[in-house]
């Protein structure tokens, strides 16, 4: 399966899979489902509940579709809105542990969103989105259209293992941590960390051992007066301290 690499907090590259066309097609229906319900739930109230249809006597056709374009709007900018707002999810890819990012492996911006939506148009409203599909089976990234007008891919968040067992250390029982700063970190960034140290580790990457020593010192605004650790030991004791500090001993 193809792959995007990420460039991660710590100014290093992991690469993420790219969602299948299967995990798209899921979290579109679970959209499509919220914005059904919305619609139902809308409509029940202004004519059921409040009995607008009779107000609406005598309106001619237009009249009638503005006045209930308003109520619709969020149906209608449901998917630019909201992964606006949440970095490239909605509901729908948020279970489905996936999200739009730029193909270069950046977040992806307000205009991309946009253009993304606007291209639902062709992609997925039009001929039952068959062009859509078309594109994304034909495409390296599973990109439709809009994805590929825009830049951008969706990625697949899932992983294999759990966070928390990608970050576990043995730890001696008189352990003693040296840098209380690591809590500034997150467990998303002690996977990060590790990985990336232990795959320089194998492959004797120096370059990506001093990336990775320098971003941790600036991320956790570390004092490097008097500094005598090198950049591997550094990083094994920050990795160290982390699990100590968020008593993730194995």
């Amino acid at each position: 399966m193809n792959q995007i690499g990420i460039n991660t907090s710590q100014n290093v590259n992991i690469n993420f899979k790219i969602a299948s066309v299967g995990e798209r097609f899921f979290a579109f229906i679970i959209d499509m489902l919220i914005k059904a319900a919305y619609g139902f739930a809308v409509f029940w109230i202004l004519f059921d509940v409040l009995g607008i249809g009779g107000l609406m006597q005598g309106w001619d056709s237009w009249s009638i579709g503005a006045f209930l374009s308003i109520f619709y709007l969020p149906v209608i900018l449901y998917t630019f809105v909201l992964e606006s707002l949440f970095e490239g999810q909605t509901p729908g890819k948020k279970l489905l542990k996936i999200r739009v990012v730029k193909i270069d492996g950046y977040q992806a911006t307000f205009g991309d969103y946009l253009m993304r939506w606007f291209m639902r148009l062709i992609d997925v409203y039009s001929n039952f989105g068959v062009v859509g599909l078309i594109s994304m089976v034909s495409s390296k990234y599973n990109q439709r259209l809009g994805d590929v007008v825009s830049g951008c891919a969706v990625i697949s968040l899932k992983s294999e293992f759990n966070i928390s067992h990608t970050i576990l250390e043995e730890l001696k029982e008189d352990y003693v941590p040296i840098f209380p700063q690591v809590i500034l970190l997150n467990d998303n960034d002690m996977r990060i960390i590790k990985e990336n140290y232990e795959r320089a580790i194998k492959s004797k990457d120096s370059i990506i051992i001093k990336k990775l020593a320098d971003k941790i010192k600036q991320t956790i605004k570390l004092d490097t007066t008097n500094f005598s650790y090198s950049d591997l030991q550094f990083i094994n004791v920050v990795i160290k301290d982390y699990n100590f500090y968020t008593g993730k001993n194995s």
